[in-house]
């Protein structure tokens, strides 16, 4: 990471980015990787830095969203719960003796 060294990025330099990106490696580590600080990465590469992560995102949506059609239950509850704000809830409900009204007693009683 040379100082004060101008970095001019190339379609290779990109490419790799938006890869590296889309397999969800962390931005200091893609810097490392180009010799460049990650303040330059963002700086020169935001696009393909965003474009990676939606990217793979997309991807792993739509097989995802496949396999729930396809009958994945594991696929289709996922979905729902994140997607559709589908909530497993339980219900407690707690009565006294016999199912009667529950009574609630005080120390000075």
């Amino acid at each position: 990471m040379a100082q004060g060294k101008e970095h001019k990025p190339t379609e290779a330099t990109k490419e790799q980015v938006k890869r590296l990106s889309a397999l969800g490696c962390p931005h200091e580590d893609i810097a490392t990787r180009l010799k460049i600080s990650a303040d330059t990465l963002v700086k020169y590469y935001k696009d393909e830095l965003d474009e990676g992560r939606i990217d793979a995102n997309a991807a792993i949506a739509g097989t995802l969203f496949s396999q729930a059609k396809k009958g994945n239950t594991a696929a289709a509850i996922f979905w729902l719960k994140t997607r559709a704000r589908w909530k497993e809830t339980q219900v407690n409900e707690v009565t006294g003796t016999n199912g009667g009204d529950l009574r609630i007693a005080w120390a000075d009683e």
